[in-house]
């Protein structure tokens, strides 16, 4: 088997999608735009995740380049990835923001996190009980490839501190007791 980049092979996109009518056909294009060749599309829109989207698996055949160009085609339109090929977003670390995070631009902060770690925002829950000009939180999820977790979340505690942020760490698994 030849490793070259003219090689047509087979990959698998994992996504999540909004429950909204057009959402898989809004999510189909890229590949179709790209020069993927769609072999099959699991649509569980039965089995909703915990944020109330709905789980889609798409198999398709490409060529390295062009799968490269509809993932970031897939990214560029904002869809949540769960898997892209090989490359799986296999850790997840939930942490909690809290400070003024409407005052110090939560979308800014977002951004910052996502440049400066290999994790992606997957998930958010914001709570501003006294309004936004007070204290809130926010409820972050972010998943990163196995092995970057610790990096990921040492970046998110210099954006913290940048920005006067206090955050609420995950527990980690305990050490030899």
């Amino acid at each position: 088997m030849s490793d070259s980049q003219d090689e047509v092979r087979a990959y698998t996109v994992r996504l999540e999608l909004v429950d909204e009518p057009g959402e898989l056909l809004r999510a189909l294009h890229p590949i179709a735009d790209n020069g993927g060749n769609l072999l099959s599309i699991f649509h569980e829109r039965g089995n909703m995740t915990p944020r109330g989207h709905i789980p889609v698996e798409v198999d398709l055949e490409a060529t390295p380049e062009r799968f490269e160009d509809i993932v970031e085609a897939l990214q560029a339109e904002n869809f949540n990835i769960i898997q892209a090929g090989a490359e799986r977003y296999s850790e997840a670390l939930t942490i909690v923001l809290s400070g003024h995070l409407v005052n110090t631009d939560l979308s800014h902060t977002l951004s910052h996190i996502q440049e400066a770690t290999e994790a992606t925002v997957t998930d958010l829950s914001l709570s501003a009980p006294e309004g936004t000009e007070d204290v809130s939180s926010a409820r972050l999820r972010l998943a990163t490839e196995a092995g970057n977790a610790d990096s990921a979340l040492a970046a998110v505690r210099e954006i913290a501190a940048e920005k006067e942020l206090t955050v609420v760490e995950p527990l980690t698994a305990g050490g030899d007791a």
